[in-house]
């Protein structure tokens, strides 16, 4: 079971990963060494999540239902768990 921080840009021209962040605490402007993304999604009625969403099971290969949202749900720095995989392998399906 893998568990990713995840920064969020809605509204973006493509769905990208656009890599890793910094690994400063959120209160000293950094963003827990998530992994920052661009959806095309607008942030409105959950859209950018479920864009999310189905953006990582389709680059981590793996079903919708196994990535669980944590917390977030209102905001761009997002918890996720992500089921039947382990951290580094989740890490380096997304970076690669």
């Amino acid at each position: 079971m893998a568990i990713i921080r995840v920064h969020v840009v809605p509204n973006a021209k493509i769905d990208k990963v656009v890599g890793e962040l910094a690994t400063a605490s959120p209160s000293r402007g950094g963003h827990g060494g998530g992994i920052k993304m661009k959806l095309r999604a607008p942030a409105v009625e959950g859209k950018a999540n479920a864009a999310l969403i189905a953006f990582l099971a389709e680059r981590l290969k793996v079903p919708t239902r196994t990535i669980v949202l944590l917390r977030g749900q209102k905001s761009r720095d997002k918890l996720l768990r992500i089921n039947g995989l382990d951290e580094e392998d989740a890490q380096s399906r997304l970076l690669c």
